[in-house]
């Protein structure tokens, strides 16, 4: 039976690694998805404009952070603020980015939830501008001057930040990373479930599949093509989520190298695993069908828990990725092999959780397995009209 399977597997291999448009395609995911984080490293972080509110004391300085603002080119507007209750209220709906205020040598900043780098690099460098320029004009002459002590509290000045609502950074920066895993998985399972089910109908209404019969059986035709077909999107989604790794680690925007190293090979485990569930089920339901015309209407159910699953990703991870609703969303199999590894990505999922989704996704592979093995091989020379499921399920004749 194994070497059956193996026929078909590589016969699939064949057909689709030594084509120019699986070729084109992994040359293009690579690229677009090289793009992205190049995009994300300059365009994204280069055209923001902040408005900052500056209140007290802190009004005096309000012109040379717009200057020192644009010599690393972040766009700062700031805006006079009386109130300091005002000015609060101003952070939390959004309207200001941050609220500065108190002595222009120990500024105290209020934000919503963090302080950009760069913005805090700008600020640490006006407050440090003026501690050094207190610390000489306090000096009598220079024959009492203490150089390293100037230096070292100059270098230890520092802007006090506030957050209304405190995020874990460790979460916002490993966000971009979990959110493209995710998009990746999402496209990799309905690209390769959709051609395992292409295949199958093409083969049924052509009538291929009856001399496939003669040597191979159903169960082995289903499963070499399931086999084969899933090698070849493991391997296109390697080649990607590796040359993703490599432009991020080169312009240095992957919170970890290993962290990023540990999401690809999560998301790879978790590739397989959902290959496997979805591409049983596409392969089953598409055996329902007898032309290429009803291919699509067959399978709208499929593609709509898949589109869901991918939809409810980027909701909920962005949200609360260790709430209770993601995590019991992320226990549910068929959407576990999306969302599960976007929290394995933003560490937010402990080892129990992960075990448990591991644990329901392989036994409902193993009842989808046996379900769809019958309605495939039940649906498979039945090519007269659209079964239904009722009669798939029936036995063979």
């Amino acid at each position: 039976m194994g070497r059956g399977i193996w026929l078909v597997g590589r016969r699939e291999l064949d057909a689709r690694l030594r084509t120019r448009s699986f070729v084109i395609a992994t040359v293009v995911s690579a690229l677009v998805l090289a793009g992205f984080v190049l995009m994300r490293s300059t365009v994204f972080d280069g055209d923001r404009r902040d408005t900052i509110g500056v209140a007290g004391q802190a009004i005096a300085v309000a012109d040379q952070l717009v200057t020192e603002a644009r010599q690393v080119g972040r766009a700062v507007r700031t805006v006079e603020v009386t109130d300091l209750a005002a000015g609060r209220d101003q952070v939390a709906d959004g309207s200001l980015d941050a609220l500065v205020s108190g002595a222009p040598a120990a500024l105290t900043v209020l934000v919503n939830q963090s302080l950009d780098d760069e913005l805090r690099g700008v600020l640490n460098g006006l407050v440090r501008q003026q501690v050094l320029r207190g610390q000489l004009a306090a000096l009598e002459d220079s024959a009492g001057l203490d150089v390293n002590g100037i230096l070292r509290t100059v270098s230890e000045a520092h802007v006090a930040v506030r957050a209304l609502s405190p995020v874990d950074n460790s979460l916002s920066e490993r966000l971009p990373m979990a959110l493209v895993l995710v998009a990746l998985l999402y496209l990799a399972l309905l690209l390769y479930g959709s051609l395992v089910a292409q295949g199958v109908v093409e083969e049924k209404s052509s009538g291929v599949v009856e001399f496939l019969l003669a040597a191979v059986r159903p169960r082995q035709l289903l499963a070499g093509r399931v086999l084969g077909l899933g090698l070849v999107g493991l391997v296109q989604l390697a080649v990607v989520g590796v040359v993703g790794l490599v432009v991020g680690a080169a312009v240095a925007v992957l919170p970890s190298f290993g962290a990023a190293v540990a999401a690809l090979a999560w998301g790879l485990l978790w590739y397989v695993l959902g290959f496997l569930l979805y591409a049983m089920v596409f392969a089953a339901v598409a055996a329902l069908a007898s032309r290429q015309e009803d291919v699509q209407s067959v399978l709208m159910p499929v593609t709509a828990v898949l589109v869901l699953a991918f939809v409810l990703g980027f909701a909920v991870l962005s949200r609360d990725p260790t709430g209770t609703a993601t995590t019991v969303l992320s226990l549910i199999p068929p959407l576990s092999p999306i969302l599960m590894p976007g929290r394995l990505a933003l560490a937010a999922a402990p080892l129990w959780q992960v075990v448990l989704a591991l644990t329901l996704t392989a036994a409902t592979i193993v009842l989808v397995s046996r379900v769809g093995a019958r309605i495939y091989q039940n649906s498979l020379l039945r090519r007269d009209a659209r079964l239904t499921l009722r009669q798939a399920l029936g036995r063979a004749s």
